[in-house]
């Protein structure tokens, strides 16, 4: 009976170490990538969470800032040279902008 025991408490941690181990491993996870974009900052709306600036070919964009940015967007001044690291979702897809570095005080 002991025996009988000791091999399902066997089997039980085999089976626990086999569905935990892809999730230990980051395959179970969903990849992230990160990209940066310089640009011009425009404006923020602290409410909605987003922020607006204009790219080096002049086009304006208006995104999503994530709560580890939030922060950042207090000290920014419209004209201001900024790096966004923006991330997106193992298919590309933007979720939003991580964090912001002001690159220069100066306009384009």
């Amino acid at each position: 009976m002991m025996m009988k025991k000791v091999a399902l408490l066997m089997v039980l941690v085999l089976v626990a170490a086999l569905a935990v181990a892809p999730v230990l491993a980051g395959e179970g996870a969903k990849k992230k990538n990160t990209h940066e974009v310089t640009a011009e900052f425009v404006s923020a709306d602290m409410t909605a969470k987003t922020m607006t600036f204009k790219n080096e070919k002049g086009e304006v964009t208006t995104a999503p800032v994530m709560e580890s940015a939030m922060k950042d967007l207090t000290s920014l001044k419209g004209g201001e040279k900024i790096t966004c690291t923006c991330l997106d979702d193992e298919t590309g897809k933007h979720q939003g902008v991580s964090a912001i570095k002001v690159a220069m005080a100066q306009k384009y």
